[in-house]
């Protein structure tokens, strides 16, 4: 790899999906304010709506996930006449 295009943060950071709990730790340069602990080590924590772990897509479930009732306003305004 090429020296100096990486940032000077790179670390491990954990991201927890809120839909289904599910956790999982990878490299990023992101800033958190919360952290986390995972078997003793305690990680910056970044929460997503969604993640491949609750996404129809790739868990073949059609499962639709509505926090603010966007897609109702959508159907609304759209629907057939």
């Amino acid at each position: 790899m090429k020296k100096g295009i990486h940032p000077e943060s790179y670390r491990l950071v954990a991201f927890k999906d809120m839909s289904n709990e599910t956790v999982f730790i990878t490299r990023s340069c992101v800033n958190s304010k919360e952290t986390i602990e995972i078997d003793g080590v305690t990680y910056p924590l970044i929460k997503l709506e969604i993640s491949n772990t609750s996404h129809p897509f790739y868990t073949g479930k059609m499962k639709l996930v509505d926090t603010a009732g966007r897609v109702d306003k959508f159907y609304q305004r759209y629907k057939r006449k």
